[in-house]
């Protein structure tokens, strides 16, 4: 799970890095030369790379829940959630906003501290739950995932009780009929269908990852789950890959496949949810292998607690990075290339120099307080 989350979080920076040189997205730095094959290779991270994220989210949640108790989790989401949330909105969001306006307007002359309070200038939007605040600049950018997150732990914890009671049966179902696994796939179709999906947060309906967020939370790290999981591994991989591909027609050629009514369009986003769940069971299964317990690398250990500050790091550094290069009269590849490995490079950087060197700066990124000769390690 460790290492999933940290190839999903560093995976963004390759993933948003290609969004500058995509023809049909409207990311806040575009090159002036594009290519079809960015949209087409983005799918294949879209189907199932954030649906992931929660689904690891919602089984962290169950262990978390267990050592706790609800109260105390709930207090540790809004600390840990929370905090980091409040603080990026206001010191990171701003900034690729900013140089959106900069770069679709070479005339644009304002500066970052004239921008900076209007983008904070919002009003209450209690519809759009959990995204209560709007304005004409304000966004919450990448931070959606972590407004999800924090907002579904919320919901969860008054039911984590009744909700791990009701999935024990659920898995005894399971040891005798796999197939049961699947059945998450029906109301992920229909909430994508029905309730539509959103470009804004990768792709999927906002409740889709709800689903992900409670079976993740249901399956934790239940032997029964994951001995079926290792058996229909390879055909709901292939079946993932069928779905996947019978939902590329309506993407292609629908004016509008996120929100048209037409049953094209209801049949296309519906195949697709189905396709993401097919594709998270089967990239579990396949990666679940029983062996003997062995320590987690250095490395892995690392970067597992950096994942939650290399997330909200990344996309203002990936903004500002491509600002600079698009305007190269270079190929697509060399920029591409100098955004990503630059990118990498600064993250990393302003998480081992800057945010896990004091406690003051590892609380507002999430992250728990280290012993004091570790500060300086």
């Amino acid at each position: 799970m460790d290492a999933l989350r940290v190839f999903v979080v560093l995976g963004l920076v390759f993933f948003h890095s290609g969004l500058v040189f995509a023809p049909d997205d409207d990311f806040y730095v575009k090159n002036a030369q594009t290519t079809d094959a960015v949209t087409v290779l983005a799918g294949f991270g879209v189907v199932w790379a954030m649906p992931m994220l929660f689904l690891i989210a919602g089984l962290g949640s169950r262990h978390s829940i267990r050592r706790r108790g609800p109260a105390r989790f709930t207090r540790e989401r809004l600390l840990r959630l929370g905090v980091p949330l409040v603080f990026a909105t206001v010191v990171l969001c701003p900034l690729p906003q900013w140089l959106r306006l900069r770069a679709a307007d070479a005339g644009y002359e304002e500066s970052y501290w004239r921008f900076w309070p209007r983008f904070l200038t919002v009003r209450l939007e209690a519809a759009d739950f959990p995204f209560v605040l709007d304005g004409e600049h304000f966004e919450t950018g990448h931070l959606w995932f972590v407004v999800l997150l924090l907002a579904f732990s919320l919901l969860l914890a008054p039911v984590a009780a009744p909700l791990a009671a009701w999935s024990q049966p659920l898995w005894q179902a399971v040891e005798r009929r796999p197939a049961l696994l699947l059945l998450p796939a029906v109301p992920l179709a229909a909430i994508n269908a029905f309730l539509g999906m959103e470009e804004g947060f990768a792709g999927w309906n906002r409740w889709a990852y709800l689903v992900f967020f409670l079976f993740g939370y249901a399956l934790a790290d239940d032997a029964r789950v994951r001995a079926a999981l290792r058996r229909l591994a390879v055909p709901v991989g292939v079946a993932g890959l069928v779905l996947f591909a019978g939902s590329a027609p309506g993407f292609l050629a629908l004016d509008d496949p996120f929100t048209e009514w037409g049953p094209f369009a209801l049949v296309t986003r519906a195949v697709f949810g189905a396709a993401g769940w097919c594709w998270v069971m089967a990239v579990l299964g396949l990666l679940d292998r029983p062996r003997e317990a062995a320590p987690p690398s250095r490395a892995m250990m690392y970067l597992g607690l950096a994942a939650l500050p290399l997330y909200v790091l990344h996309q203002p550094v990936v903004v500002a990075l491509a600002y600079g290069v698009v305007g190269w009269s270079a190929p697509i590849v060399v920029e591409y290339a100098v955004i990503v490995t630059g990118s990498l490079a600064v993250i990393l950087a302003l998480y081992e120099f800057v945010v896990r060197r004091t406690r003051l700066t590892r609380f507002l990124f999430g992250m728990r307080p280290a012993p004091p000769d570790a500060l300086s390690s």
